[in-house]
Parts: structure tokens; C-alpha cells; sequence
């Protein structure tokens, strides 16, 4: 596969995650959708009171790992950067460490911890970069799920 994804070379059995905070910090949702040949598996959603954008993304990917079974094969979608580079890139070496940098404390701890975990517990589930905004279909509809709090339609 392309390091960039287009509709038509996404793969076929995908999860969509996503989080949002208006204002950031402030109230927040996070959404995901499971879609296998473009029919939803499932889907989940939720709110906070008082979050902050990252706090949602994380969420969603809990939530979305939460969801499969042991022995699931599905890329997992996010278009948050930040939190892809958190659990592919950094968490690996913080947990090595003990959860500790020089420095600054680790943020969001409490949810980057068991999302590693989650992680970990699903190899053939790789987390993937997709373009926020971009006209994805399904990435779409998991940002229309992590802001159906402010409307109450779901």
C-alpha cells in the first residue's frame, strides 16, 4: 500500500476514529466506526464535560481497540498525528522507562497506558495516519460521531 491513502486504496475492513473539543479544553466527544466492505460493524460514541481534544482522540482509539476481537485483522484510522506517533513511536520507549521522560510529566497518561496495552493486544491491527477533512467517507462519519453531543442526534 501507497504511504498516502485515497479512497479507493483504503483498505476494505477499517476503523474510523476520532475526537473533538469546542472549545479545546472544554466540552468533548470521540467516535468510531468499524466498516468491513463499506457496511458498519459497529459503531460508538460519547461525551465529556470538561476534556480536551487529545483526551477525545485517545478515547476513541480505546474505544475502537475495545471493540475487536482477539483475533481481528483491521486497520485502525485516526487523524490525529499526535496520537499515532504516541502509541507507535514514543509509548514503547516510556513504558521501557517506567512512564518517564526527562522533563515535562507524561500527559494523558491514564488513557495513553491502556490504549498501549490495547495496542499491543492486536498486532495484525496496525494504527494508521488518514488526512482530517479530506472527503473519506467513513472518516467523515466518525467526526460527525464525536460531535453528536452538540446536536443530540444520535
Amino acid at each position: 500500500m501507497p504511504d498516502y491513502l485515497t479512497e479507493s486504496n483504503l483498505p476494505r475492513v477499517t476503523i474510523y476514529t476520532d475526537g473533538a473539543c469546542v472549545p479545546n479544553p472544554g466540552p468533548g466527544g470521540w467516535g468510531m466506526v468499524w466498516v468491513e466492505k463499506g457496511e458498519i460493524v459497529a459503531r460508538r460514541h460519547g461525551h465529556e464535560a470538561h476534556t480536551t481534544n487529545n483526551r477525545m482522540e485517545l478515547t476513541a482509539l480505546i474505544e475502537a481497540y475495545r471493540a475487536l476481537p482477539e483475533d481481528a485483522r483491521v486497520t485502525v484510522h485516526s487523524d490525529s498525528r499526535l496520537c499515532i506517533d504516541t502509541i507507535t513511536k514514543w509509548a514503547p520507549g516510556w513504558e521501557r522507562k517506567g512512564w518517564k521522560r526527562k522533563g515535562e510529566p507524561l500527559k494523558n497518561l491514564d488513557l495513553v497506558k491502556p490504549l498501549f496495552a490495547l495496542y499491543k493486544a492486536h498486532p495484525r491491527c496496525p494504527l494508521k495516519w488518514i488526512h482530517a477533512h479530506s472527503g473519506y467517507r467513513w472518516n467523515e462519519y466518525a467526526d460527525s460521531l464525536s460531535t453528536a453531543w452538540m446536536r443530540s442526534e444520535i
